[in-house]
C-alpha cells in the first residue's frame, strides 16, 4: 500500500468501506451534491438488532489499497455507489457496461453496488431492478436516502454471513493463510503442515474474524478474537499481523472508551457497547463484559465459535493507558517490516488522535515525531503537501502551535518548490496565513501594542517577508504592500540598520505602483486584512492643543452671576455637575478655538530610522465640528531626538471638536493614526469648543517698534510694541492704523490704557484720545482701515534737589512789602562754589541730566459677527515704552508779596539740564532764554488762590483713605490749579520741541500758604479806587478821602478792630521817614475802627488826609494790640501798603 490516508482514526475500523464515484461525464456540481446527500446515510440500526453500522464513504480510492483488504477489512471496499447522465434509451446499454467496468476494478472484494441513473425515462427506467436506481433529475430524487439505506442493509447481510462463515469454518488444517501483498512470494515452498505454520495461520484468521466482528457491530467479540490473534501471532513471532492485531485491540478498547470518536467529527457516534448501560451490553451476549481468553481452550483443529466459554488470566478490554503501549508495541512490530511505512503511519496518527483526547500533549509529540521519520516511497509533491498538513494539523491537536506552524510552513514552501512545474503561489499564501498564530503572529498592529513583544521575531520577520514574496507573486501588489507595511511597523525595533533601509527602499518601490491605503483588503476566503497605519514613522510622543495667540483668543463677556456658573442649572453649585465636569475635563481644555480662524497642535516625534525621514501630507484627524486640515511636509534628520511638529487646520463650523489623532503619507503608504492607538503618549486632553466667527484687527502704528517687550504682571500678551523718546512735559501723537483682515465685519471697539507699575511720579494722563470719531466709521467692514490718534504726553516731577542759584537775601533783593523794578523776571548767575550742573552717575531721582522711563499697555477690545452674538470678544494690546528725557528743572520756588493783597510773586530757579538753547515762557511774560547747564531765576506775578472751593473728595474714596491721603491729594490738586493759571512752557527750537512745565510737586505748605487767599481780604482806596497797583495821584491842599474794607471770608465772626495809619517816605536807600507831621495832616482821627464782621460779611470805616507838600508818600495801616487781633494767626492781616503821589495844586 503506498497512499496513507492521514484523515483514519481508531474508528474507522468498525466502518464499512463505499467508493462513490461517477460512470461517463457527471458534472461536478451535481455529483456532490448526491454524494453530500449519500453521506448523510453513515450510521444506521440493523433491523432486530441492537448493533449499529457504520460506513466511510470516499469518492477516491486507490485500487492498491484495496488489496490490503484482507489485513485490515475496514481497507477492503465492500460497496460502489456509481452515479451517471443518461438521457436516452439508446445510451443505456453503454452505460450500464461502463457501471460493469467499474465494478470489476473493486469486484474481489465488494458485497455490493448500486448504479444511481438520472435523467432517463420510460420503458427502462420503470422495470425493476435492485442494482439500478432511476431518477428524472437531480432534483427530482427524494428517495436516495432511503435507497442507500436498504444498500447498506444488503452490506450488512453480506458482511453477517461472511462473519459467520469465518468464525464456524471447521476445515481444520484447511484454514487458509490470509497474506498482505508483499508476502505472498515469500511463502512459497513453506511447510504448510507444521504446528509454526497453523498457529500463523489461525492467529492471521482470529485477527480478521475479529475485524469482521467490529464492523458487525459486536465490540466484545472482536476483542476477544483480539487477544486470542494476539496470544498466537506472538507465539509464532508473526509480528506484521501481531502489530495489526494489536491495534484492533486498541481500536475496540478506543470505541469503547470514547464514544465521541477521536477524529473531531461533529457528533457522537452511537455505539452498542458505549451508548447503552452495561446491562443492555451483556443482553446481547451473555458475559461477554467479562469475557477472557484461555489459550489452552483453543482447538487445533480450528476456532471454537463459543467465545464466551474461554475463561482466561486477562481482561479483553484495555485500559486508556494500556492503549497506549499496545499502540507503541503495534508501531514497533510495523517498524520491522519496510512495505508497512503506510500502515505504520497512519497508526501513529490514530494514536496522536487518541492522546489528544486524553490530552497526553508529550507523548503524542513521540508519536508524530516517529511518524515524521517514516520513509515512505518517493512522494509526489501533491502528496508532499498533505502530508505536511497532515502534520501540523496534528500538532495543532494537542496543543503544539508553533511546531504545527513550522510543517505548515513547510507545506507552503512545497507548494512552490523548483520540481513544481506550475508553483502553486495561491496556496502557498493561504498556507503561509495559517501558520500566523503559531508564531504568535496577527495581521492586526493593534495587538502588537499590548505589552511586551510576543514571538521569536527573527522567526516572524522571515515569515512575513514570505509573504510579502508570495502575495508579489500572486500578482496582488496591495498585498505586498499591506504585508511589508505591517512588518516595517511591528519589526521594526528587531530591524537592523541595513534592514530597515532594504525594507523601506523594498516598499517605496511597491507603493510606487499601488500606494498604501487604509481600506482593509478582503481575502477572497473571507479573511479581513486590517490597515497599518504607521505609528512608528516618525514616532509620537506628546500631543498639546495650542491656544490662538494672545491677540485672537476669544473672551467670554462677564454675566451677573460670573463665567463658570451654568446657564443651563438653576444653581450656582451641584455637586453632581461638578463631578460631571471633572470627567470631562480629563480631555477637554479650558480654552476655545475660533470658527474660521487657524488652529494649531503640536506634536512631539522623532525619527528612529537611521536616515533622513521624509513625512508628506501630515495632517490632523478630527470629529464633531467641520474641519479643514492644512496639511504639512517634514524632513527629520536620522534618529532625531524629540522634534516639535505643528499641524495646522481651520474649523469651519461651532460646537466641540475633538482631536482624534493625525494622518501621514510615508513611503509612499497614507496611514491614519489615531491617539487611542498610540502607546506613551502624553496629552492634556484632545477636545476644545469651537466658538462662532470673529473678526480679526490689526494694528499699526507711526511709531517705530521697541526692541523692549513689556510684561504686564497680569500675564497679558503684548501683540505689538513701540517706543518714544519724549521730554519731561512734551506730547506726541500716536496714530494708530485699526485694519479688519479677517471676514466678520467689526462692530465694537473698546480703548482702555493702563501704566505699569513705576517709581517715577506721573502727573496727568500719560495717554489720552478720542473715540468718538474712530466709531463714526464703524462698522468696520473686512479690509478696511481705521484711525486713532493718541496723546502720549509724559509730565513727571520737574524739582531737582540742587539749589544751583544764592537766595535772594543773598543778592541783597529786599523780602519786604516794597515793589520791585522788574517783578516778571529775575536773572541771577550761577555761583561759582555751586554744585556741577551734571551729576556723576548713580544720582538719586530728581537729579538733572537722567533720563526715565514710562511703560503702558493700550488695551483694544472689539467684537462682531456671530461671536459679537454669542458674547465673546477679543482683545489687542500695544505696549509703549517711553524714554523720558529732562527738559527743565526747578531748583527752588518762592515766593514775594505784590502790592496787591491779591497777589504774589511766584520766583522760580530755572535750570536748562539739556544740550540744547531752551526758552521757557509763562502766561503774560516774556521769554527766558537758557542756554545748555545754565540756571536763571524768574519771577511770575500770580492771583492767589482761593483754595477752599475745590471739591471735596468723593464719599466712596475719602471714606477708606487716610487722612495722610486726603491731604496729599488736596495738595494735588492745588498744585494742579497753580500749573494751570501759571501755564509755562518751554521751547528748544533747533529740534522743534515743546512742551509744558509744571509745578505740581514742588509748592510745600509755605508756599502753598503764600499763594492761597487769607481768610480776611483787605481793600485800602484812595478817592474810591483800589490803590494796590499804582500810585494815587492827588493834589497839594486837597483833602483824600481814605477807606479801608474788610471782607469776611471766613466761618466766624471776627472783630471789632482797631487801624492806625502811619505814613512815611522811602528814600530808596534803605532809610525810611516817619516824621512827616508838617507834610501830612489827618482831617479827624488817624485811627480807624471796625466793628464785628459776621462771616461772608463786609465792613468799611472812612477817613481823610490832607498832603501838605508834593512828593512819594506811602501809607502803612497798623493793627492796634487788642485781643480780638492775637487770637487770629498774622497771615490774615495782611493789608496793602499805599503808595500817594502828591502833586501841584492847580493855580
Amino acid at each position: 500500500m503506498s497512499v496513507p490516508d492521514y484523515m483514519q482514526c481508531a474508528e474507522d475500523h468498525q466502518t464499512l468501506l463505499v467508493v462513490v464515484q461517477p460512470v461517463g461525464i457527471v458534472s461536478e456540481e451535481n455529483f456532490f451534491r448526491i454524494y453530500k446527500r449519500i453521506c448523510s446515510v453513515s450510521q444506521i440500526s440493523v433491523r432486530d438488532s441492537q448493533r449499529a453500522l457504520y460506513i466511510r464513504y470516499r469518492h477516491h480510492y486507490p485500487p492498491e489499497n484495496n488489496e490490503w483488504g484482507d489485513f485490515q477489512t475496514h481497507r477492503k471496499v465492500v460497496g460502489l455507489i456509481t452515479i451517471t447522465d443518461c438521457f436516452s434509451a439508446k445510451d443505456w446499454p453503454q452505460t450500464f457496461e461502463k457501471f460493469h467496468v467499474q465494478k470489476e476494478r473493486y469486484g474481489s472484494t465488494l458485497y455490493d453496488s448500486r448504479l444511481l441513473v438520472f435523467g432517463l425515462q420510460g420503458e427502462i427506467a420503470e422495470q425493476p431492478r435492485t442494482d439500478v436506481a432511476f431518477y428524472p433529475s437531480y432534483e427530482d430524487c427524494a428517495t436516495v436516502e432511503k435507497r442507500i439505506e436498504d444498500f447498506i442493509e444488503s452490506l450488512f447481510i453480506v458482511l453477517e454471513s461472511k462473519r459467520l462463515d469465518r468464525a464456524t469454518d471447521k476445515s481444520g488444517d484447511k484454514i487458509p493463510l490470509l497474506c498482505v501483498p508483499f508476502e505472498k512470494k515469500d511463502f512459497v515452498g513453506l511447510d504448510t503442515d507444521s504446528r509454526h505454520y497453523k498457529k500463523r495461520c489461525q492467529g492471521r484468521m482470529r485477527k480478521h474474524v475479529g475485524d469482521l466482528c467490529l464492523q458487525a457491530g459486536m465490540l466484545q467479540d472482536s476483542l476477544v478474537h483480539y487477544h486470542m490473534a494476539v496470544e498466537l501471532l506472538r507465539s509464532v513471532n508473526d509480528f506484521l499481523w501481531l502489530g495489526a492485531a494489536l491495534e484492533g485491540l486498541c481500536s475496540a478498547s478506543v470505541i469503547y472508551h470514547y464514544p465521541g470518536g477521536t477524529g473531531g467529527k461533529s457528533g457522537a457516534r452511537r455505539s452498542q457497547g458505549s451508548s447503552l448501560p452495561a446491562e443492555a451490553a451483556n443482553r446481547h451476549r451473555p458475559g461477554a463484559q467479562e469475557v477472557l481468553i484461555d489459550p489452552g481452550a483453543l482447538s487445533t483443529s480450528g476456532i471454537n465459535p463459543d467465545t464466551s466459554t474461554e475463561i482466561g488470566r486477562a481482561k479483553n478490554c484495555l485500559s486508556p493507558e494500556d492503549v497506549i503501549e499496545k499502540y507503541k508495541e503495534s508501531i514497533s512490530c510495523y517498524g520491522k517490516y519496510k512495505n508497512a511505512g503506510v500502515i505504520e503511519l497512519e497508526a501513529c496518527v490514530k494514536a496522536v488522535r487518541v492522546l489528544a483526547v486524553q490530552k497526553r500533549s508529550m507523548e503524542a509529540s513521540e508519536f508524530l515525531q516517529n511518524a515524521v521519520y517514516i520513509n515512505l516511497r518517493q512522494l509526489s509533491e501533491e502528496e508532499k503537501i498533505q502530508r505536511y498538513s497532515i502534520l501540523s494539523e496534528l500538532y495543532e491537536l494537542i496543543g503544539f502551535h508553533r511546531k504545527s506552524a513550522f510543517f505548515k510552513r513547510v507545506a507552503a514552501m512545497q507548494c512552490v518548490a523548483p520540481s513544481v512545474s506550475e508553483p502553486g503561489w495561491r496556496a502557498c499564501y493561504k498556507l503561509l496565513l495559517e501558520t500566523l498564530p503559531g508564531y504568535s503572529l496577527s495581521l492586526d498592529p493593534q495587538d502588537f501594542n499590548k505589552g511586551t513583544h510576543r514571538g521569536w521575531a527573527a522567526v516572524q520577520m522571515r515569515l512575513l517577508h514570505e509573504l510579502v514574496y508570495a502575495s508579489r507573486r500572486m500578482g496582488n501588489p496591495a498585498l505586498s504592500v499591506r504585508h511589508l507595511s505591517f512588518l516595517l511597523q511591528t519589526m521594526l525595533d528587531f530591524l537592523s540598520d541595513q534592514e530597515k533601509k532594504d525594507v523601506t527602499q523594498s516598499l517605496e518601490n511597491y507603493t510606487s505602483k499601488c500606494p498604501g491605503t487604509m481600506e482593509p483588503i478582503t481575502l477572497p476566503d473571507g479573511l479581513t486584512l486590517p490597515p497599518v497605519p504607521f505609528t512608528k514613522l516618525p514616532i509620537v510622543r506628546c500631543v498639546k492643543l495650542l491656544n490662538l495667540p494672545a491677540s485672537l483668543r476669544p473672551q467670554k463677556m462677564k454675566s451677573l452671576l460670573g463665567q463658570s456658573v451654568s446657564a443651563k442649572s438653576p444653581f450656582i453649585y451641584s455637586p453632581i455637575t461638578a463631578h460631571n465636569r471633572g470627567e470631562e475635563r480629563s480631555k477637554k481644555i479650558d480654552f476655545q478655538w475660533v470658527q474660521g480662524d487657524v488652529c494649531e497642535v503640536q506634536l512631539m516625534v522623532y525619527n528612529p530610522m537611521p536616515f533622513e525621514l521624509r513625512v508628506e501630507n501630515m495632517g490632523l484627524l478630527t470629529s464633531g465640528v467641520e474641519f479643514e486640515s492644512l496639511p504639512a511636509a517634514l524632513s527629520l534628520p536620522a534618529e532625531s531626538g524629540l522634534y516639535p511638529v505643528t499641524l495646522v487646520g481651520v474649523p469651519q463650523t461651532t460646537g466641540t471638536i475633538s482631536v482624534n489623532g493625525y494622518h501621514t503619507t510615508v513611503f509612499g503608504v497614507f496611514s491614519d493614526c489615531l491617539l487611542d492607538s498610540l502607546p506613551g503618549v502624553k496629552t492634556a486632553g484632545s477636545s476644545v469648543e469651537v466658538v462662532p466667527a470673529l473678526p480679526r484687527l490689526q494694528i499699526s502704528t507711526s511709531l517705530p517698534r521697541s526692541a523692549h517687550s513689556l510684561q504686564p504682571s497680569s500675564g497679558d500678551e503684548i501683540s505689538t510694541n513701540v517706543s518714544v523718546q519724549l521730554y519731561n512735559g512734551e506730547t506726541q501723537h500716536l496714530v494708530v492704523k485699526l485694519e479688519n483682515i479677517g471676514t466678520e465685519p467689526l462692530e465694537k471697539l473698546e480703548v482702555t490704557s493702563k501704566i505699569l507699575t513705576t517709581k517715577e511720579k506721573l502727573y496727568g494722563a500719560f495717554l489720552s484720545w478720542r473715540l468718538e470719531e474712530t466709531l463714526a466709521q464703524f462698522p468696520l467692514q473686512p479690509g478696511k482701515v481705521a484711525t486713532l490718534t493718541v496723546s502720549v504726553k509724559a509730565k513727571l516731577d520737574f524739582s531737582c534737589q540742587e539749589n544751583l542759584l544764592q537766595d535772594l537775601s543773598d543778592d541783597g533783593i529786599s523780602v519786604g512789602g516794597f515793589p520791585l523794578c522788574s517783578p516778571s523776571r529775575q536773572v541771577v548767575r550761577p555761583r561759582a562754589e555751586s554744585k556741577p550742573v551734571h551729576p556723576a552717575e548713580g544720582s538719586r531721582p530728581g537729579d538733572p541730566g537722567q533720563v526715565k522711563t514710562l511703560e503702558a499697555v493700550l488695551s483694544f477690545k472689539y467684537s462682531g459677527g456671530p461671536g459679537h452674538v454669542e458674547g465673546y470678544y477679543r482683545g489687542l494690546s500695544l505696549g509703549l515704552h517711553a524714554e523720558v528725557e529732562p527738559s527743565v528743572f526747578f531748583t527752588r520756588v518762592s515766593t514775594l508779596p505784590a502790592t496787591s493783597t491779591r497777589q504774589c510773586h511766584l520766583l522760580l530757579d530755572v535750570f536748562n539740564p539739556t544740550e540744547h538753547e531752551l526758552t521757557v515762557s509763562a502766561r503774560s511774560n516774556e521769554e527766558l532764554i537758557l542756554h545748555a547747564g545754565e540756571c536763571q531765576r524768574m519771577a511770575i506775578r500770580v492771583d492767589k488762590f482761593n483754595f477752599e472751593n475745590f471739591p471735596e473728595c468723593p464719599e466712596e474714596k475719602g471714606q477708606f483713605a487716610s487722612a495722610k491721603q486726603v491731604e496729599e491729594e488736596r495738595q494735588e490738586a492745588r498744585g494742579l490749579e497753580i500749573s494751570n493759571k501759571l501755564d509755562i512752557h518751554w521751547t528748544i527750537p533747533s529740534l522743534k520741541r515743546t512742551g509744558e512745565a509744571s509745578v505740581e510737586g514742588l509748592l510745600n505748605q509755605l508756599v502753598l500758604g503764600h499763594l492761597q487767599l487769607a481768610p480776611l481780604l483787605w481793600d485800602v482806596l484812595v478817592d474810591g479806587q483800589p490803590c494796590d497797583r499804582e500810585a494815587a495821584a492827588c493834589r497839594v491842599g486837597d483833602p483824600v478821602r481814605l477807606e479801608v474794607r474788610l471782607t469776611n471770608r471766613s466761618l466766624r465772626s471776627v472783630g471789632p478792630f482797631a487801624l492806625s495809619v502811619v505814613p512815611f517816605q522811602d528814600h530808596q536807600n534803605g532809610v525810611h521817614n516817619y516824621d512827616l507831621r508838617h507834610a501830612v495832616s489827618f482831617v479827624g482821627s488817624g485811627t480807624f475802627y471796625l466793628d464785628k464782621v459776621p462771616p461772608s460779611g463786609q465792613s468799611a470805616c472812612l477817613g481823610a488826609l490832607l498832603f501838605l507838600h508834593t512828593g512819594d508818600f506811602f501809607l502803612r495801616v497798623r493793627f492796634q494790640e487788642d485781643s480780638p487781633s492775637k487770637e487770629l494767626p498774622p497771615s490774615w492781616f495782611c493789608l496793602p501798603s499805599v503808595h500817594v503821589r502828591a502833586l501841584e495844586a492847580q493855580a
